[in-house]
């Protein structure tokens, strides 16, 4: 799944995806870049992801820089 970065809050590691399919927003936990290789994020960055609904709210994990294939 794709997508860009609405809101980052480096202090927390809370944020916001904007998905590319639907425009609906994915949350990133706080702590969500613990063990990747992102160190922060930037508003409008692409980032591909996986969701995990299990709590029945869509949280992105297993981000990954760019577009698909890259």
């Amino acid at each position: 799944m794709q997508g860009v970065i609405k809101l980052y809050d480096p202090t927390t590691g809370a944020g916001i995806i904007v998905r590319d399919d639907d425009r609906s927003e994915v949350y990133l936990r706080p702590g969500s870049l613990k063990d990747s290789i992102f160190r922060n994020l930037r508003q409008g960055q692409r980032v591909n992801f996986s969701l995990d609904e299990s709590d029945g709210t869509p949280i992105a994990v297993g981000l990954h820089i760019g577009s698909d294939g890259y």
